[in-house]
């Protein structure tokens, strides 16, 4: 796993509704999918991963979690403020907000260690549609893989050793 990756293949693992097979620089990883699969037609609430081609926006991780390595993608610290919003009516739906927020949302800095390195993906951004989901990210596997909300999951070993070679040129597609 040298270098810069530019490609990220992510595609169903045969057999596995919610499980996928996650490829770069020559390796493969299972992940974890959403626990609806892979849907062309992602709404939010859906449980769906999305299908098709996300750019790698931004990065968050827990300083009191993980040590950063370094990473060619701008790592911003969560704490205790850190939201993200996830109502389809608000201004500011799927956008990091500040806590306390009105409006409902994910709290960022989450005692479950998912968030501990999480990567903002290029789904529903722009344009931002009411509905189309939110928080669709690259994150920290729970323990035996299992299902995500609609994101992609690995766990945490592999997601730090891949870290450094991800940039905002990287390109994760995920196909079926």
């Amino acid at each position: 796993m040298n270098g810069f990756h530019r490609h990220i293949v992510v595609k169903k693992r045969p057999g596995y509704l919610t499980q996928g097979l996650l490829s770069v620089g020559g390796r493969t990883f299972v992940c974890a999918l959403g626990r609806c699969g892979i849907s062309a037609n992602k709404r939010e609430g859906d449980g769906a991963t999305p299908l098709g081609k996300m750019g790698l926006v931004a990065a968050y991780y827990r300083p009191d979690h993980v040590r950063t390595r370094s990473a060619r993608l701008a790592m911003t610290a969560l704490n205790a403020q850190s939201g993200w919003c996830d109502a389809r009516e608000d201004r500011n739906y799927n956008r990091s907000v500040t806590l306390p927020y009105p409006a409902s949302h994910e709290v960022m800095q989450r005692k479950d260690g998912l968030y501990d390195v999480v990567i903002v993906l290029d789904f529903n951004l722009r344009p931002r549609l009411k509905g189309r989901g939110s928080a669709i990210f690259f994150h920290v596997a729970k323990p035996g893989l299992t299902p995500t909300e609609g994101c992609i999951a690995l766990p945490l070993g592999v997601l730090l050793r891949l870290m450094p070679r991800l940039s905002q040129k990287t390109m994760l597609t995920v196909s079926r």
